[in-house]
């Protein structure tokens, strides 16, 4: 009976707010509050590589704008791709340099979509106050109390990058498995031009990262071809759950850190590299902000933290070694669904209990839509966190 009591309070209180929203005594309160906050999208589309211990993310808050941002970035990415393919098709051996490999009708219509940002900025369209009352509800889950918590809104977070994510490695999916069997193999798997392009003596991004040992740890059920999940896996292994290809990404990291090539981690190669990424993961997970100091006062907790990992005390770290601190060293996309998290809290929660109300919402909606919003106000702080 109390949670039949709870659903029908927080009903009549989602009814009670879009009355007062849509009331003719407030048109004026609110479009003065919002009049110069102008919505824009944006994209993560990029044919750079990626950063393998920073990534970006500004998914954004509502699946609405999401999807709207999905084919948006689609047509850039077709259009990257086309462009890409038409320049490899021109160059192949024995073809003309001014012979056209694809005729113009090719070319996607991207700009189909440049008039999004015009419904996103029309109230009648699209309004965010309206748009908050309804995910409220999908938001406040576990439990469905009327307040979201940090774990709830972590969890939403989270549910809105993954797809993000899985979009876009089916996109990849589509352009790799070449005999369209729902499957890719290794001799389908075509590198991004920036590896093709890159030197053995570029850190972090050599072809290393994509040879043979990778798609074979990322193939779970050792079959020789990756389906989606394990293609995912392989372009994101931050993400995985393949102690495989943990085991990959911890090896991958004794090869990029192990300057003397002695297939081990000595401390002075530890702490010139790794600790530095240890030490700033854990600073940003309890908020915070000091300065690091010296080197002097740095070495001691490095020291600390070295001997705890260097389980057979021989002085080095192997790979298996490393497996404690993988997740500091790559941060899943959990770790920036809670950061996103406490930061939309930190803003929105006005009586500082820790969680958010819907009217806490309603009253600072710019936070949820911050991914997206471009201010030129000098009136109003605009951050910036998450692009």
């Amino acid at each position: 009976m109390g949670k039949v009591s709870v659903i029908i309070y927080i009903t009549l209180a989602v009814l009670l707010l879009l009355l007062i929203s849509k009331s003719p005594q407030n048109p004026t309160h609110h479009h003065h509050r919002h009049r110069h906050r102008r919505l824009k999208l944006r994209s993560n589309f990029t044919f750079n590589p990626p950063a393998l211990n920073h990534q970006e993310h500004h998914v954004a808050f509502d699946p609405l704008v999401a999807e709207i941002e999905r084919k948006r970035e689609d047509r850039e990415w077709e259009k990257k791709y086309f462009e890409e393919h038409d320049i490899q098709w021109r160059n192949r051996p024995g073809q003309p340099a001014h012979d056209d490999a694809m005729p113009a009708e090719s070319q996607p219509e991207w700009e189909d979509f440049m008039d999004a940002e015009d419904y996103l900025n029309d109230e009648d369209k699209f309004n965010v106050t309206n748009r908050l009352l309804l995910l409220f509800p999908k938001v406040d889950v576990s439990p469905m109390d009327g307040y979201v918590t940090e774990p709830e809104l972590t969890r939403w977070n989270l549910e809105q990058s993954q797809k993000e994510v899985l979009h876009r490695s089916q996109r990849e999916f589509e352009v790799h498995d070449k005999n369209k069997d729902g499957f890719v193999s290794f001799s389908e798997y075509e590198p991004p031009s920036w590896v093709k392009n890159s030197g053995n003596d570029s850190f972090g991004y050599d072809i290393g990262w994509w040879k043979e040992d990778h798609f074979n740890a990322s193939d779970a059920d050792g079959d020789g071809r990756l389906n989606i999940t394990e293609f995912n896996d392989f372009l994101h292994p931050a993400d995985t759950r393949n102690p495989r290809l943990l085991d990959w990404l911890c090896q991958e990291e004794v090869r990029e850190r192990d300057t003397d090539k002695d297939g081990k981690v000595s401390f002075k190669e530890f702490f010139h590299g790794l600790f530095d990424l240890v030490r700033n993961y854990d600073e940003e997970d309890h908020h915070h902000s000091s300065e690091h100091g010296s080197n002097d006062s740095q070495e001691a907790p490095a020291k600390k933290l070295f001997a705890q990992l260097d389980k057979d005390g021989d002085g080095f770290l192997s790979a298996a070694e490393l497996l404690h601190i993988i997740g500091k060293l790559h941060p899943s996309e959990h770790y920036y669904a809670n950061q996103q998290a406490e930061y939309i809290i930190q803003q929105a929660d006005t009586d500082k209990d820790g969680r958010l109300t819907l009217s806490e919402m309603i009253e600072n909606p710019y936070v949820f839509y911050s991914a997206i919003f471009n201010d030129d106000e000098d009136d109003f702080e605009y951050h910036d966190e998450f692009r």
